[in-house]
């Protein structure tokens, strides 16, 4: 799941890896913002925030919200580095060590929030889940070629409605097109689930949750860094 790149993965491969990390990604997206108020994947609102804040003459609320756009660019960037940097070294696990980082940041979260309240680091946490945000997506639009976007649901939700467009086209584009709208239509209900999911156990475990996605990003992480060191 994290180790073939491009072509060579299946579109059931990419169904697993949507499905899960869309699922995680809308976890921390409602819980950033039950605790801050403030969505961490979501970059068009952010952006659109951003506009209406200047516009209203409230600088720093406004400036509050470009920050987590930036930190969303930052840890798309240094996801791609990353990559780029091992896959000219020919490290096949390059990937899943890119998730396994975004899991070590995630329990270091998750650990400082639940030895101390989460209202304390409003401003730190929404920032770091945006750098998270932007670094898991990063890693799956880069190893799936751009077919997987676990947070860009504004892009996801367009393609779904030119896919069933395509749905009365002729055979072929019938064809060509069900593939693509099963993947897209499971991301869109993975994130959301994910959201109500995570929302939910938030109320129940607090923080932990953060611990809890933590953990699940290395249950899949770490098996597939084993696989590619064995391969």
């Amino acid at each position: 799941m994290l180790i073939k790149v491009g072509d060579a993965r299946t579109p059931n491969i990419d169904l697993v890896l949507a499905g899960l990390l869309s699922s995680v990604a809308g976890a921390l997206n409602a819980v950033g913002f039950l605790i801050a108020g403030s969505f961490t994947a979501n970059m068009t609102g952010n952006i659109s925030a951003f506009s209406d804040h200047i516009a209203n003459g409230a600088i720093p609320i406004a400036f509050s919200f470009l920050g987590l756009v930036v930190a969303f660019i930052c840890g798309a960037s240094m996801a791609a580095l990353a990559i780029q940097a091992g896959e000219r070294k020919h490290i096949r696990s390059v990937y899943a060590l890119a998730v396994a980082a975004e899991a070590i940041i995630l329990l270091l979260v998750g650990t400082t929030l639940v030895m101390s309240s989460a209202t304390e680091h409003e401003i730190s946490l929404v920032i770091t889940l945006s750098f998270i945000m932007g670094l898991q997506n990063a890693v799956t639009t880069m190893i799936s070629r751009a077919r997987v976007r676990t947070t860009h649901v504004s892009g996801m939700a367009t393609d779904i409605g030119i896919e069933l467009a395509a749905l009365v086209g002729s055979e072929t584009s019938r064809r060509a097109v069900v593939p693509k709208l099963w993947l897209h239509s499971l991301t869109l209900a993975c994130f959301t689930s994910g959201g109500f999911c995570g929302a939910l156990l938030f109320q129940i475990v607090g923080s932990w949750l953060f611990i809890f996605a933590a953990t699940l990003l290395l249950l899949i992480a770490v098996p597939e860094i084993f696989r590619a060191h064995r391969s």
